[in-house]
């Protein structure tokens, strides 16, 4: 079986504090699952916090974005 590779890494992105961010990665496989991070802290569905996977690309939304979100 081949690895998960990244085909596209994330990329930074800015946003003005109060409104949302997307991250978006693309993956190697379709439906891979993906775990959002930020540090060693797993990042969990939330008002804040929203995650979308179509295919090989997975999305984070990050809303009401604080400089603590860098």
């Amino acid at each position: 079986e081949k690895p998960l590779l990244f085909k596209q890494e994330l990329q930074n992105e800015e946003a003005k504090e109060g409104k949302q961010v997307k991250l978006s990665c693309e993956l190697s496989k379709p439906g891979a699952p993906v775990k959002w991070m930020k540090g060693d802290t797993v990042l969990h569905a939330s008002e804040k916090y929203e995650f979308k996977q179509q295919g090989t690309v997975a999305e984070l939304i990050i809303r009401d974005v604080k400089s603590t979100d860098a």
